[in-house]
């Protein structure tokens, strides 16, 4: 299956994500959960999630590097501060905590089946092949921050 890496745009698999959560919300009754308490706890994890993928973006921006996920092999610069120092993921972490604010959004047990899948798919057709063009890129340097940072958190 490695004719999936780094093929669909993680923001798209995230979207498809979200899709199907919806659909299999829909499929089946919601859990009961105050509407202000859904929402509110909707709006923090993406905020939070808002708040993460902004500063990611800023820290490549200012390294002048790519942030164009499906070819990592341009990369010029390997980022390791800032958000990075507790996260090498953290555009994907944020694209996960909007899915788990649609999920609580939501409220449906069925739709956070959804979030292990999402995962699994960003750690294999995504996460693997960028560490692969990051460790052929910046050899040592990428392997001693991969010894410091963990992967998602």
């Amino acid at each position: 299956m490695n004719w999936l890496e780094l093929k669909i745009p993680p923001p798209v698999v995230a979207l498809l994500t979200g899709l199907l959560m919806w659909l299999a919300a829909a499929s089946m009754a919601r859990i009961e959960i105050p509407f202000r308490l859904r929402v509110g706890v909707a709006v923090a994890l993406a905020c939070t999630g808002a708040a993460i993928g902004v500063w990611a973006m800023v820290s490549f921006w200012r390294a002048k590097t790519t942030m164009n996920p499906i070819k990592p092999a341009t990369a010029s610069l390997l980022v390791t501060g800032g958000i990075f120092r507790i996260t090498r993921n953290p555009m994907y972490l944020s694209l996960l905590l909007y899915l788990l604010a649609w999920a609580a959004y939501l409220s449906n047990w069925l739709a956070l089946l959804f979030l292990p899948l999402f995962v699994l798919y960003i750690d294999r057709f995504q996460i693997v092949p960028e560490e692969r063009a990051l460790s052929s890129l910046f050899g040592p340097q990428y392997g001693a921050y991969k010894e410091r940072v963990r992967r998602w958190l």
